[in-house]
């Protein structure tokens, strides 16, 4: 690092998240932009296929992948399909101090649960250990100069600060856990697809994934449960609100006692707003914040915990980079927003 400065690289950044990478590090202090690349996209002008990025990168030109891009470089956001990165970090991994990785190749401790979840067998288990889980509010002593890290995906981010508090506090039960949420179009990506398509998406909302949502692993494996897990998709660009239901584990429960319990586990969190409030994905649009409550009814005997975030955000390219400053040795909570764009 060059002072209070990291240069860094993004291998797949002609992605939606990797274009929430550039627009985090264009107002980010601490970190520039040494590389991007995007081998379908390579050639082209970032501010070609994103114009809003053309004030802070008028001549950054997406490249194809070379290991010699990293000579000089400290950190490596790495947003590739899922698969790609077990191949590639070979030649990443003890060449910059940091490498954070947005795909899910690395963040399940378990090598058969990506056969059972993903339907193919991990080329590369023995760096599964070596990756921290980057939710910082679970891991943040081990982010803090952590050399691989692995960013959640958006659903388990939002349904673990949603439900983790609970089950650590033993208010719920672990077994029969029923998580809906919606997302975004965002999180299906940029490459076009015939159920995300503006015909097939506008007013329209349509679960999917039914029983077997790869994302389904990391919230059973962050929540030590067993989780029904059900997505939808709704005609929005970006959000995600998580609604979570779970069976009381203690007798006399009320919603002023699991609130209580939510705001005392976030209240020296700088992203996580808890409160009495319904979250709304607007009042997190382009941030990294999480907007967190609970309930409890008395009438059925069922806990509803609910989170909303921006998909990109928190969800994405805001906790990678959140990631990379503790990682780094910058300041947690550095070129990140807190305050929604809304209305």
């Amino acid at each position: 690092m060059a002072g209070d400065t990291a240069r860094v690289g993004i291998i797949g950044a002609s992605g939606f998240t990797g274009a929430e990478l550039l627009r985090i590090c264009a107002q980010h202090p601490g970190l520039d932009v040494a590389f991007a690349t995007g081998d379908s996209q390579a050639g082209t002008a970032a501010a070609d296929l994103y114009p809003g990025l053309a004030p802070a990168y008028p001549d950054l030109v997406f490249q194809a992948w070379d290991p010699a891009l990293l000579d000089g470089v400290d950190g490596v956001f790495v947003g590739l399909p899922h698969g790609a990165s077990q191949t590639l970090m070979a030649d990443v991994l003890g060449k910059v101090r940091t490498v954070v990785d947005l795909g899910a190749d690395f963040r399940l401790s378990d090598p058969a649960d990506y056969q059972r979840w993903y339907h193919e067998p991990h080329t590369a288990p023995e760096l599964l250990d070596r990756f921290v889980y980057g939710l910082p509010e679970l891991h943040r002593d081990r982010l803090e100069g952590a050399d691989a890290i692995a960013a959640p995906g958006c659903y388990p981010t939002a349904t673990t600060l949603a439900l983790r508090p609970l089950v650590d506090a033993g208010l719920i039960h672990t077994e029969g856990i029923i998580v809906d949420a919606v997302s975004g179009v965002s999180g299906a990506g940029r490459p076009p697809k015939p159920h995300t398509t503006f015909c097939a998406v506008d007013e329209n909302v349509e679960a999917y994934g039914l029983l077997d949502h790869r994302h389904t692993a990391e919230m059973d494996m962050n929540l030590g449960a067993t989780v029904l897990f059900t997505p939808h998709l709704v005609p929005m660009n970006r959000g995600i609100l998580a609604t979570c239901y779970a069976r009381p584990a203690v007798d006399g429960l009320s919603t002023d006692a699991v609130l209580k319990v939510l705001a005392q586990r976030y209240a020296d969190e700088p992203f996580v707003v808890a409160s009495h409030r319904s979250p709304s994905t607007k009042a997190t649009l382009g941030t990294n914040a999480a907007h967190v409550t609970a309930r409890y009814d008395a009438r059925t005997g069922t806990v509803v915990s609910i989170a909303a975030i921006d998909n990109l955000g928190k969800g994405a390219s805001g906790q990678a980079v959140q990631c990379m400053n503790l990682a780094l040795g910058l300041p947690e909570t550095q070129g990140l927003a807190v305050v929604g764009t809304a209305p």
